[in-house]
Order: C-alpha cells, then structure tokens, then sequence
C-alpha cells in the first residue's frame, strides 16, 4: 500500500531525521509562501556568514561537500514525503546559490542582489535549459513503487545547478560588456 504524501512538512517532520533537517534548509523551507526564495535568502545570509569565518578555497570545499550529501538528503526527505519534488525542500537553492556566489566573489551587495533576482528567476521561471534539465529526472511511471528515489533526488539539485550556470553565463555577459 503506498505511503500518503506529506504535502507541508511540520516542524516534528524537520527534526525527525538529519536528511530532513538539510534537505528543508535548516527549518527555510517550512515557510508557507515561497519556501524556495526564503531558502535561496537563508542561503545568502549562511554565504556571509561563511565569508567571515572560511578562507575562499575552504567555502570551496564545502559547496562540493555539500552536493552528495544534498543528493543523500534530498533523496531521502523526498522518499519520507512520497513526493519526487517538494517544494519544502530547498537545499538544491542552497547549493546552487552558494555556487553563484563563491564564483562571482569579491562581489558587493548589489552585485549579490541582481545575482539572488537572477538566480530566482531562472529558478522559478525554468526558461529553456533549466526546464528541460527540470524534466530530465521526473519520473513519467508513477505506478506504486516505481519511483526512483535517487534519481529523483538528483533531480532535485541539477535544475537549480543548471539555473546556477545560467545566472553565471547572465552575469558574464554582463561583466564582459
């Protein structure tokens, strides 16, 4: 017998598994409006904060840190939820955002800021590449236990990697004018 959907995860949900606790951004992607917003915003402030205390090459390695063990969070919070990609889970914006950042670094706040309005809108929007990347791993057999939990979880993360490359090649153009 399939297991319901969680349709909004609470906050015995969020701590009841460290996967959960990652996956859903630290408690960011419980908010009730535009949880991937609010955790590509906890993602920014988190990069600050890294800023103070890491050296460029250690927020590095923490961004490459942090895509298995969002692909293993995402996969399993996903897979608790019953649903391939909820919107409560945020830590493909987390990372993607952290990418965008740590390549546009040194950048000033206003910088950042257009970074943060295009990375949203290529995550929202999902124009060309970054809806077809979004389309690559959703899973068109939706018999009962077919779904591919891994695949899915990757999923997750590569359409906000490929809306992070598209911010990227924006703010090249940009800068090479």
């Amino acid at each position: 017998m399939p297991v319901p959907s969680l349709r909004r995860p609470t906050v015995r949900f969020l701590f009841a598994h460290p996967a959960h606790l990652v996956a859903l951004g630290f408690g960011s992607g419980l908010s009730l409006r535009a949880p991937g917003t609010v955790g590509t915003l906890w993602a920014w402030v988190a990069f600050l904060v890294m800023q103070r205390g890491l050296s460029t090459a250690t927020i590095g390695w923490v961004i490459l840190a942090s895509l298995p063990i969002g692909w293993w969070a995402c996969t399993v919070t996903a897979r608790h939820m019953n649903i391939a990609d909820p919107g409560s889970i945020v830590w493909d914006e987390v990372v993607a955002f952290w990418l965008v950042l740590w390549l546009v670094t040194p950048a000033g706040l206003l910088a950042q800021a257009i970074a943060f309005a295009l990375f949203r809108y290529f995550d929202a929007a999902k124009p060309g590449p970054v809806a077809w990347a979004d389309q690559l791993f959703k899973q068109r057999d939706t018999a009962p236990g077919a779904m591919h939990w891994g695949a899915a979880g990757f999923g997750i993360l590569f359409d906000d990697l490929v809306a992070a490359f598209c911010t990227l090649l924006v703010i090249a153009a940009w800068r090479g004018w």
